[in-house]
C-alpha cells in the first residue's frame, strides 16, 4: 500500500471513530417500515371504529368512547413500534459492533424524549380541555420536533422526516377535520416511505 493511500485509510478511521462518539448510527430503516405499517393498522382500526360507532348520532358519551378507544389503538400502535425498532436496532447495533446503551444513544434519546413527552402533555390537556380535533396536528408537530432535536445525534436523513411530519401537522391545522387522513399519511406512509429508503441506502 502507497503512502497516500495509507493515509486517506487512516482519515477514513478517524472519521468512522468521530461518528461513531458523537452519532447513534444503528437506527434500522426496517423499524420506520414496520412503524408505519402497524400505524396504517392502527388508523384502519379507528376509522372503522367511527363508521360503526358513531353512525347518525353524534353527543358526548360517543365522542367520550371514541378517545378511550383512540387512545387504547394508539398505545398498542406506540408499544409495537418501540418493542420493533428495540429488536432491529439492537440487531444492526450488534453487526456495527456499536453498543445499544452508550452515551451518544441516551443523548439520542433525552433530546428525542424531551419534545415527545411535551407534545404528549400538551394533547391529553386539549382532550381535557375537548379540543380534540388540535389533537392529531399537535401530535405530528411534537413527533416532528422532536426527530428534529434527534437528528443531531444520528443520521441527517432522520432531520428530513422530522420536516416532512412538521409540515403534515402545520396543514393540518389549517384543514381541520382531516385528522385521521394526516395522522395516517405522517405516521403510516411517510414512514414506510422512509424506512425503506434508509434500507436500501445503508442497510444493504
Amino acid at each position: 500500500m502507497t503512502k497516500p493511500e495509507e493515509q486517506l485509510q487512516a482519515i477514513a478511521e478517524m472519521r468512522d471513530l468521530m461518528n461513531k462518539s458523537s452519532r447513534f448510527l444503528s437506527l434500522s430503516g426496517l423499524s420506520g417500515v414496520f412503524a408505519g405499517i402497524y400505524s396504517l393498522i392502527g388508523a384502519g382500526v379507528a376509522y372503522w371504529y367511527i363508521n360503526t360507532h358513531f353512525g347518525e348520532y353524534y353527543d358526548t358519551r360517543s365522542i367520550d368512547q371514541f378517545i378511550r378507544f383512540f387512545f387504547a389503538d394508539a398505545i398498542s400502535v406506540i408499544l409495537l413500534t418501540l418493542i420493533t425498532a428495540f429488536y432491529h436496532t439492537s440487531r444492526k447495533a450488534k453487526k456495527r459492533n456499536e453498543e445499544i446503551w452508550s452515551s451518544t444513544s441516551m443523548r439520542l434519546s433525552i433530546n428525542f424524549a424531551i419534545p415527545l413527552c411535551t407534545g404528549g402533555v400538551l394533547c391529553l390537556a386539549l382532550v381535557f380541555h375537548g379540543f380534540y380535533i388540535l389533537v392529531a396536528p399537535m401530535m405530528l408537530l411534537f413527533y416532528g420536533l422532536a426527530l428534529l432535536n434527534a437528528s443531531k445525534y444520528t443520521l441527517h436523513d432522520l432531520r428530513f422526516l422530522g420536516l416532512t411530519q412538521i409540515a403534515l401537522g402545520l396543514i393540518n391545522t389549517f384543514v381541520l377535520g382531516y385528522g385521521l387522513f394526516f395522522w395516517t399519511i405522517g405516521f403510516g406512509v411517510v414512514h414506510i416511505v422512509y424506512g425503506l429508503i434508509m434500507y436500501y441506502k445503508y442497510e444493504r
